[in-house]
């Protein structure tokens, strides 16, 4: 299996953008990443990786973090 490509300098700075706005709104909403991790079923390990922009969450991840925060994922991803 060939290995995934690496992201490039601009991907990484829209995944770090976008983990800025979920760390953003999860404060605007006076909720701590536990708080966020128990709506959402994730581990909070994963969920401070994505809010660092140190990993990419999958669309369903995504969408649970939006549930949890009470935001459209559009506002999350949009630039």
């Amino acid at each position: 299996m060939p290995r995934p490509t690496p992201p490039t300098d601009d991907v990484l700075a829209i995944r770090r953008a976008i983990g800025d706005r979920i760390r953003r709104v999860r404060e605007h909403h006076n909720l701590s990443q536990v708080d966020v991790c128990g709506r959402s079923g994730i581990d909070v390990a994963s969920y401070s990786r994505i809010e660092q922009g140190h990993a990419s969450p999958k669309l369903d991840t995504l969408i649970r973090i939006a549930l949890a925060i009470d935001v459209p994922v559009a506002d999350l991803v949009r630039e």
